[in-house]
């Protein structure tokens, strides 16, 4: 009597939870769809969901690799190296029904991310927008602005055989592809005045004490939690206010915008953020600012938190040569400074000077590059519209470091400073044919003795060096260059590429 209801209830949770299972409908990641540029030239993963245990099969370039879902239902396989392709082609990927995708080409994928002057839009800068017309064999996948509290699995948008709208990323696609003459992939991901922090994973709470500190207040904020909600759940979008609100939060807008990109496969990513960060003191909330939420790490600090996101992100997407192109923030301001009887122009000054310094040290790490922008910008915009040059500059950069090419990628970059009688001679690499734009002689140089008093120094070019001198200093030891928010500038190389900014002492501000 016992035993046949057992038995009924065992056959109605197998039957359900069968029918469950199995009715889990094949799916590919949202990534993967018509119009998409898959990577040359490195193994290329391709995952979805099915039923549980489904055998799933992808077909694409005369390859045929199969897999078996796992209990959970999701699948992964990785084609082996594609080469370039510019004939749209077919992927099949089959398991209990197929999906067809059409117009796929292999070339190179690149991620563009960052804030506002990322996001910038291609219409809104003219000199970029007129190559709208000519641009061939470029793609995108605009991935729609959102956030998320938890690590998501797909990110919203599809490939489009469009131009991206962002004018940096157009500006790079366009002489990219010029030089390459390959297919041409853009992700962008990208959202204005975020900070570093929105687009942090969790887990690096564990390696910076002021990001778990963040994070802490963060999860125990019921009031934002609600708001972020709300704003989410409004049929209609949400206000610009909101919208504000919910990018400038920490963590959440790498949960629903960046991680759902691993591991597509890519070449690497463009960086242009640092605005948001822009404070010399990490923690220090806005002036209008009404919540924990304000509290960034500092210019000081950013390079080092800069160099740990990048070796993070290379392992979300195993890829350990992953490129990481940085853009210098460009010129903006005269610099700020509690003294009123100093220059803002001088060196000394707190300016954006310190954040590119602290941009600069992404270099100490291999695969990447930092494109200098300190002869572009707008003293009074914090969004100029001279983006084509950083494009072109992103272009050479890639040409330079990823496709292998003989090309000058960047302007003088200092090498050493030496005394020579009353002088300082200063040595860099990139330096043939070194000249100034205007035919003057170089301007931005200061110079200081051990006094650290710094006076504007008077520059001689003499052959790929320059020679700096001031009347007042007998004993000169330390330079800095273009060391201002927005400094006037006009040394460059052979290939018109501007010098970049550096400094030889190693003085630490005391007062903002």
């Amino acid at each position: 009597m016992t035993k046949q209801p057992f038995i009924l209830t065992l056959f109605i949770f197998l039957f359900f939870n069968t029918a469950i299972a199995y009715s889990q409908e094949l799916k590919l990641a949202n990534l993967f769809c018509d119009n998409m540029v898959l990577q040359r030239g490195t193994e290329v993963p391709v995952w979805g969901i099915a039923a549980p245990k489904e055998r799933i099969t992808v077909r694409f370039a005369g390859q045929k690799v199969s897999t078996k879902a796992g209990k959970d239902g999701k699948w992964m396989v990785a084609l082996a190296p594609l080469e370039v392709s510019k004939t749209p082609r077919e992927m099949a990927i089959t398991g209990n029904t197929e999906i067809v995708l059409s117009n796929v080409v292999v070339g190179e994928v690149w991620i563009c991310s960052g804030q506002s002057n990322m996001q910038f839009s291609v219409n809104n800068v003219p000199e970029t927008k007129a190559l709208l017309a000519s641009s061939e064999n470029i793609r995108s996948f605009e991935v729609k602005r959102t956030v998320s509290f938890e690590e998501e699995d797909n990110v919203i948008g599809k490939w489009q055989d469009t131009p991206p709208s962002s004018a940096v990323a157009f500006g790079f696609a366009y002489f990219l592809e010029k030089s390459a003459d390959i297919p041409i992939g853009i992700i962008h991901a990208s959202w204005g005045s975020s900070s570093l922090e929105a687009w942090m994973p969790r887990d690096m709470a564990k390696e910076f004490p002021y990001f778990k500190d963040i994070m802490d207040d963060f999860d125990a904020d019921t009031e934002t939690k609600n708001r972020i909600n709300t704003a989410l759940s409004g049929k209609e979008g949400w206000s610009n206010q909101e919208d504000i609100f919910m990018r400038r939060q920490p963590n959440i807008l790498y949960n629903a915008m960046m991680k759902p990109l691993a591991p597509y496969a890519c070449r690497g990513l463009v960086w242009y953020q640092g605005e948001r960060n822009t404070r010399y003191y990490s923690g220090v909330p806005e002036v209008n600012g009404d919540n924990w939420f304000h509290r960034v790490i500092g210019m000081k600090e950013y390079g080092d938190v800069l160099q740990s996101w990048i070796r993070r992100y290379r392992k979300e997407w195993n890829n350990d040569k992953m490129h990481f192109s940085v853009v210098m923030l460009p010129g903006y301001g005269k610099g700020t400074n509690n003294n009123p009887d100093i220059d803002p122009a001088s060196p000394t000054a707190m300016s954006w000077a310190w954040m590119r310094e602290s941009q600069m040290k992404v270099l100490e790490l291999p695969y990447t590059s930092v494109v200098n922008t300190i002869d572009l910008g707008d003293e009074k915009n914090v969004h100029p519209v001279d983006k084509l040059p950083i494009g072109i500059r992103l272009a050479l950069a890639a040409e330079k470091y990823t496709l292998d090419k003989d090309v000058v990628a960047e302007g003088p970059i200092f090498k050493e400073v030496k005394p020579l009688n009353n002088t300082l001679v200063v040595y860099f690499k990139n330096a043939h044919g070194l000249k100034t734009v205007d035919g003057n002689a170089p301007v931005g140089f200061w110079i200081s003795d051990g006094s650290m008093q710094w006076h504007k120094a008077e520059a001689k070019i003499v052959g790929e060096t320059l020679v700096l001198s001031h009347g007042d200093i007998k004993d000169p030891k330390f330079v800095r260059y273009a060391f201002a928010g927005k400094p006037d500038v006009n040394l460059v190389n052979s290939a018109d590429l501007p010098a970049y900014p550096f400094r030889t002492d190693n003085v630490i501000p005391i007062d903002e």
